[in-house]
């Protein structure tokens, strides 16, 4: 399969994809029955570039649904280079799945040779920049379509940060070249955790060079940490700050991450058809 151009992505609401939601193998069948779904997400290390396609996913290809391979694994912002064979994965992939588009994070995951299981959270710093600009680069010169980058929810803030996050997501996109997977639960959270106001956060962020956007539920935790689970339902207060940002800048789309304690179709129809009357784009359901 050859790969996609860069000028396939859409760059505006009106030639935009509308609302999605992420391909996962439990709800496979719930995704497939969506009618008017034009876009989906796929995490790119659960999809083996060396066998066939899963059959969910291949159905979706089928009907011309829009795929985003979405990496976890890079470790963009480790300051050991980016493993090759991850890059060359991402790029099998890509291609595999007709993606226009690949996304990953501004974290790390590991470091001396040790993975964490998580996306951790950078210390907001020059040297941090310089890294994730660095990595980036190179990454993005070994694919086949551009990268997106989303910057992750931080449950804890290093003190030897020079930036804010305002600054440091938007020095990486500017030098990075890169476009922006921007996440409003991770807005919101890392605001909320930091007792910021998230559209003040919002604001500062660079939404002209969004490429799609996020959606997800979380919750706080006994000492009023907020989390960005992907495992409860989306709460009032990111779907405002959704509305906020379609009234600034409405994306191209609007995806619907969940990642497990799947509930039953009827409700995350309801999730989807909130999305989308909050952001202005045609109901899939």
């Amino acid at each position: 399969m050859s790969p996609v151009s860069a000028a396939a992505w859409p760059v505006n609401p009106d030639s935009g994809l509308g609302v999605g939601i992420g391909w996962r193998p439990e709800i496979s069948g719930f995704v497939d029955e969506l009618p008017g779904l034009r876009f989906c997400e796929v995490i790119a290390e659960s999809v083996d570039p060396g066998r066939p396609l899963d059959d969910g996913l291949r159905r979706l290809r089928e009907r011309g649904v829009t795929v985003v391979a979405h990496g976890v694994r890079l470790s963009l912002g480790g300051a050991e280079p980016v493993e090759q064979h991850r890059v060359d994965r991402l790029a099998d992939v890509a291609e595999l799945l007709g993606a226009p588009l690949v996304s990953e994070h501004i974290a790390f995951v590991r470091a001396g040779g040790v993975e964490a299981g998580h996306l951790l959270p950078l210390p907001r710093t020059w040297a941090a920049v310089d890294t994730v600009v660095g990595n980036v680069r190179r990454v993005a010169a070994e694919l086949p379509v551009p990268v997106a980058l989303e910057p992750i929810a931080a449950v804890f803030d290093w003190p030897d940060d020079e930036l804010d996050e305002a600054d440091f997501v938007s020095e990486i996109i500017e030098r990075s070249g890169a476009l922006l997977l921007l996440d409003v639960a991770n807005v919101y959270a890392n605001a909320r955790n930091r007792g910021d106001d998230p559209v003040a956060l919002l604001d500062r962020l660079p939404l002209e060079r969004i490429a799609y956007v996020h959606v997800a539920g979380g919750a706080a935790d006994r000492d009023g940490i907020y989390h960005d689970t992907h495992t409860d339902p989306v709460p009032a207060e990111v779907l405002q700050l959704l509305a906020e940002l379609c009234a600034r800048r409405r994306p191209p789309a609007v995806l619907l991450e969940r990642d497990g304690r799947y509930p039953p179709g009827e409700v995350l129809r309801a999730e989807l058809d909130a999305i989308a009357a909050t952001a202005g784009l045609g109901r899939i359901t």
